[in-house]
């Protein structure tokens, strides 16, 4: 396996992202969009790097996105963050980072190229598959989402979640202030991107989305909405599968080693090798 640091060509700024080709002839592409609340993170990050590495070291090219980050959030109630690049500046990072893998992958024979991320990066590829949907040219084979947050106010938990909800550590926390916070950091204080689709893909129509793999972590402020976007999917008529790792906290995929991060990527492999029904 190899890895190496690339620009794509977009018609904005040009993408940053980390390249990621297996030892033999790729079995698969997958394009890989990491968290961090939409203003953190980067590509040395576990959640990036280690996740894109075990992929690539199984037969999978991987493409990991640098997208632009939105400002580091204020969570002074009122106030809105401005600078660095709120929505649609990382949308459009990733829709031009799922093109350009979809361009070399024909150029390469590989059949089938994937979209997915963690966290904000779940979002982002969520977003990006309801816009490539929406523009009618080439669309991801499957959207592969891990601890999701794809709601601009996070749903109610089922009653069968919500104990597992009740006494999370307070700095393992997202209580609904924060959540509001980043999300309206992330649209720069626009309330009626909230409503958007390509920014918040729960909030709108999702039909015709890929069939779609949701893995949230057990003990986690936002698996509420990983299990609510898996219910709007499934009444779509979207293929869908979701589950959660059990004993993990928000953001399990930064803990390269463990039992639940080795655990969680088997699902995720074991669910891009399985050949599409109908």
């Amino acid at each position: 396996m190899t890895a190496s640091d690339i620009e794509i060509p977009s018609p904005g700024a040009p993408v940053g992202a980390r390249l990621y080709r297996p030892a033999g002839t790729p079995v698969g592409a997958l394009v890989w969009v990491h968290g961090g609340a939409f203003a953190w993170g980067d590509l040395d990050m576990p959640e990036a790097d280690a996740v894109a590495g075990w992929l690539a070291e199984r037969g999978w090219l991987v493409l990991s996105v640098d997208y632009r980050l939105a400002p580091e959030p204020s969570f002074d109630p009122g106030r809105v963050a401005t600078g660095g690049h709120p929505f649609p500046a990382a949308h459009l990072d990733v829709i031009a980072a799922f093109d350009w893998t979809v361009a070399q992958a024909a150029e390469s024979g590989i059949g089938h190229v994937f979209l997915g991320g963690a966290s904000a990066g779940a979002n982002l590829s969520a977003g990006a598959a309801v816009a490539l949907r929406d523009r009618g040219a080439a669309t991801p084979n499957g959207l592969l989402l891990a601890y999701p947050l794809v709601h601009a106010t996070m749903p109610e938990p089922a009653r069968a979640t919500a104990p597992d909800l009740a006494g999370i550590p307070a700095d393992r926390a997202f209580p609904p202030v924060a959540i509001r916070a980043i999300n309206l950091n992330y649209v720069a204080g626009h309330e009626v991107q909230l409503t958007d689709p390509r920014a918040f893909p729960g909030e709108g129509d999702i039909g015709s989305l890929p069939r779609t793999l949701i893995v949230n972590s057990q003990f986690d402020d936002l698996r509420p909405s990983g299990e609510r976007f898996a219910e709007q999917l499934a009444a779509a008529g979207v293929d869908v599968q979701c589950t959660f790792e059990p004993g993990t906290f928000h953001g399990h995929l930064n803990e390269p080693g463990t039992a639940a991060f080795e655990s969680t990527l088997a699902t995720f492999l074991a669910w891009l090798t399985t050949p599409t029904q109908g």
